[in-house]
């Protein structure tokens, strides 16, 4: 599993790191940017949020446009990023429903939001946000 920090400071957006996992064109309010990785294909995708979270934040651009919004430092984290390579043995329905039991567990239960996509590789890499 690989683990890194999106913080305003190194420059990284959150938009564009939810753009390249999704595969989805994204527009960025802070600097104006449309972000689109046309490489990626995602066989899975969802926005889990907890229970109190605004609906329309399913939306992964807004959600994380809202986030650029409200972290105005320059040494903010806007997010965390995992890429963990999936158990080749489950089917793709196994995989998701472990790795949704998982994320509810230790960060949506927690009042964390997730943003989660597999990647169509032939291995199926899950990117998480």
């Amino acid at each position: 599993m690989d683990n890194e920090s999106n913080k305003r400071g190194t420059g990284r957006s959150v938009i564009a790191s939810s753009a390249y996992i999704s595969g989805e064109k994204l527009y960025n309010e802070y600097d104006g940017l449309t972000h689109l990785y046309k490489k990626t294909r995602s066989r899975f995708s969802e926005v889990m949020l907890p229970e109190n979270a605004k609906d329309e934040w399913k939306n992964r651009q807004i959600l994380w446009n809202e986030v650029e919004k409200i972290e105005k430092s320059k040494v903010s984290q806007l997010a965390r990023s995992f890429e963990v390579g999936l158990q080749t043995e489950f089917t793709l329905e196994e995989n998701i429903k472990l790795i949704k039991e998982y994320v509810k567990d230790n960060f949506i239960d927690k009042g964390m939001c997730a943003d989660i996509c597999i990647h169509d590789k032939s291995d199926g890499t899950l990117m998480l946000m």
